[in-house]
């Protein structure tokens, strides 16, 4: 970032000013100047973030009136997480996307042609391809610090992570996790005539830490406001939950529980058709079915798990054994959990038909399109359980954490050097990165609840839900705090964080403020209009940068949660130290968009990216890499492709043409010596170019 460069608040003068960098000495290493010190006071750097310990995660005012024992929910929650009954194939759980430190490690059948953009061909590999080393990075240049160079290799292909057999849903059968469904011939996702599991479009991020997130996934669709339903918050104004009105009635409620993007995260998937479900399947409908198997009832569950272990079964005729899945039903745990009044209403249903829902009397038999109350308000069920299990899963105790609590020891002198690089504005004289820009905070990324959403409801900190900054064109432009077009690919490739929810609102804050700004009147409550400049007046916006951003993800564990960026495109940590080297592969091509910290840095050596990786890498918390307590889980049967190759698949019927991982259940203590802690993607070094 040059001298010139602005951004509001939190942007680089107003963050430089308030991390309090102070230039000083230079830092000399091999005879190359690599930045300047740090202020601190013994060996505690005072300007860096603080340790993940010093922050919990949000969660909603209100969540008494739903949740009755938090205990209970979370256990709940685990066993949601990591059933692969939830998927309508019996083998897709949500941890199938992110069994490995929170993300995806799976390198058979991980291929998206770009549909994104609108590409369903594929440029190399296919459907049922292995991905080795020798394809990253996705754009390959003759100068790996020169973004204008002769490309040598590049292709819009995503590397994302394999879902279901494309299918429609026709029902269930009581007691069985499989359910009845029509296949359809897959025009994308095929190898001859055999069908293979379907990619999704964008790189799985890790669900470790991601509590801390104010909006969830990479374009931020799942909303800070949950509304029990579905990801899109009060953009979905019929969205209602069934309460009981206390003289046992069921009345539809709206409800709004903010600071809870996690939950509205997690009920997005399981009704996905690519990631989780056949075609037209609802959430009533999978409460259906997961209410009548024992949770999970396929999967071992470690005798020692951190949350589990009371529910296990252990039993004497399997020799001391443990049997498959818990004591307990899911409807045990979900009375256990929620108060009364969203479960216990049972002499009504609901019918859902073409006119919406209806509530009536409870039928001696059940018709497939009538819901019971817990049926119906399973998404509520799952999503808050979801989110309370995974605001266990905080990385807080890594060696930058304990370094930062006092310990001197606890970072190498390598690792010191790299912070103090991460830490410092970009300048022509010295190796500075300008990282702490977008990678602020405990958190490690500016898009949090900490930066951008606590003042909603407290008023504790200024509004920096939108912000301006001069764009890269020289423009100054609106945009969403934390969210950035850093030119990974054209834009026009995935929009990002520019596109639209269901109901033809746009994503974006900015969007929404604009049309607001225009005589628009949105029929639910947007954040407030006000920029991150510490005027409290509403934004003027005359141009935005909203299209082809995306959310600034967490840098804590990230030597295990490759391969990196919304595209998958890059391997290793030094090839994304790399890109941002050269000032991002796509500048030019996005310069409308191009968030202005872009640019090559001309100071950044050789000796300087290796510090750099080197302090990357006191981000990981050991628990995670040897999935200690409380990352610690059941049993996981993870598809892996389909036998064959992208030119031949082996298979039968293609719903069950799989070759699978085995994920060992994992007790409090965490992985044997004998299995071996979590390894980076593809097991490359992350110095490796």
């Amino acid at each position: 970032m040059n001298a010139n460069t602005t951004k509001s608040l939190s942007g680089t003068r107003r963050g430089a000013a308030r991390m309090g960098i102070a230039a000083a000495v230079l830092l000399v290493a091999g005879g190359v100047s690599a930045a300047p010190d740090l202020e601190n006071r013994g060996d505690r750097l005072i300007t860096a973030p603080a340790s993940l310990k010093t922050l919990k995660p949000p969660e909603p005012a209100a969540l008494a009136s739903f949740v009755k024992d938090r205990k209970a929910a979370i256990t709940l929650g685990k066993a949601l997480f990591w059933d692969m009954q939830v998927g309508s194939d019996g083998v897709q759980a949500c941890a199938t996307c992110h069994f490995h430190a929170g993300a995806d490690h799976r390198v058979k059948n991980t291929l998206n042609p770009g549909q994104a953009g609108g590409d369903n061909s594929f440029q190399f590999g296919g459907p049922n391809s292995t991905v080795t080393a020798s394809n990253f990075p996705f754009h390959r240049l003759g100068d790996i610090k020169d973004a204008s160079s002769q490309v040598l290799y590049d292709t819009n292909e995503v590397l994302g992570s394999q879902g279901v057999f494309l299918g429609d849903y026709l029902g269930f059968v009581r007691s069985e996790a499989v359910e009845t469904g029509a296949p359809s011939p897959d025009s994308v996702f095929h190898v001859g005539s055999n069908n293979t599991r379907r990619v999704t479009g964008r790189n799985a991020p890790s669900v470790i830490n991601a509590a801390f997130n104010y909006n969830n996934f990479w374009d931020g669709r799942a909303n800070f406001i949950f509304n029990g339903n579905n990801p899109f918050g009060d953009a979905d104004v019929n969205a209602r939950v069934l309460s009981n009105d206390g003289a046992g009635n069921l009345t539809p409620l709206q409800i709004h529980l903010e600071n809870s993007s996690l939950a509205s995260q997690a009920v997005g998937p399981p009704g996905n058709g690519t990631e989780m479900s056949l075609n037209n399947r609802t959430f009533p409908d999978i409460g259906k079915k997961l209410l009548t198997l024992r949770p999970l009832g396929k999967q071992a569950v470690s005798g020692t798990d951190s949350v589990l272990a009371s529910l296990t079964r252990r039993n004497a005729r399997w020799n001391g054994q443990y049997r498959p899945g818990l004591s307990q039903t899911y409807a045990d745990l979900i009375k256990s959990a929620f108060q009364p009044q969203w479960w216990n209403v049972t002499g009504q249903v609901v019918t859902i038909d073409g006119a919406g829902r209806h509530v009536g009397p409870r039928p001696a038999r059940l018709a497939a399109n009538q819901y019971t109350q817990i049926q119906a308000n399973f998404a509520l069920f799952f999503g808050l359980a979801l989110q309370m299990y995974e605001s266990t899963l905080i990385s807080d105790d890594s060696p930058y954490d304990r370094f930062q609590d006092g310990d001197p020891n606890a970072l190498t002198a390598r690792q010191k050097e790299g912070l103090n690089l991460f830490m410092t504005p970009a300048d022509p004289l010295f190796a500075g990165g300008s990282c702490f820009n977008c990678h602020m905070g405990p958190e490690f990324t500016k898009a949090t609840v900490s930066n951008v959403g606590r003042s909603i409801f407290t008023g504790d900190l200024p509004e920096q839900i939108i912000e301006r900054m001069d764009m890269k064109d020289g423009h100054g432009a609106t945009y969403d705090s934390g969210y950035y077009n850093i030119g990974v690919r054209p834009t026009e490739e995935d929009i990002g964080r520019g596109g639209s929810d269901p109901f033809g609102y746009p994503l974006a804050f900015t969007a929404r403020a604009l049309m607001m700004q225009k005589g628009t009147k949105l029929p639910f409550a947007n954040p407030p209009n006000i920029c991150a400049d510490g005027v409290t007046s509403p934004c003027f916006i005359r141009q935005m940068a909203v299209d082809g951003t995306f959310k600034t993800p967490s840098l804590r564990n990230v030597e295990l949660t490759g391969p990196y960026f919304h595209n998958g495109g890059q391997a290793t940590l030094m090839q994304v130290v790399d890109f941002y080297t050269r000032g991002g592969d796509f500048g030019d091509h996005n310069i409308a968009n191009l968030d202005a910290d872009i640019e090559p840095l001309d100071g950044m050596n050789e000796y300087a990216k290796q510090r750099i990786v080197d302090f990357l890498l006191s981000l990981t918390d050991e628990r995670v890499r040897w999935e200690r307590a409380p990352f610690d889980h059941p049993e996981l049967t993870v598809p892996s492709g389909s036998p064959g190759d992208a030119v031949s698949v082996q298979c039968g019927i293609a719903a069950t043409c799989d070759e699978t991982i085995h994920i060992p259940a994992v007790g409090a203590a965490g992985r044997s010596a004998d299995l071996g802690p979590l390894q980076t993607f593809l097991q490359l070094d992350p110095h490796t170019h």
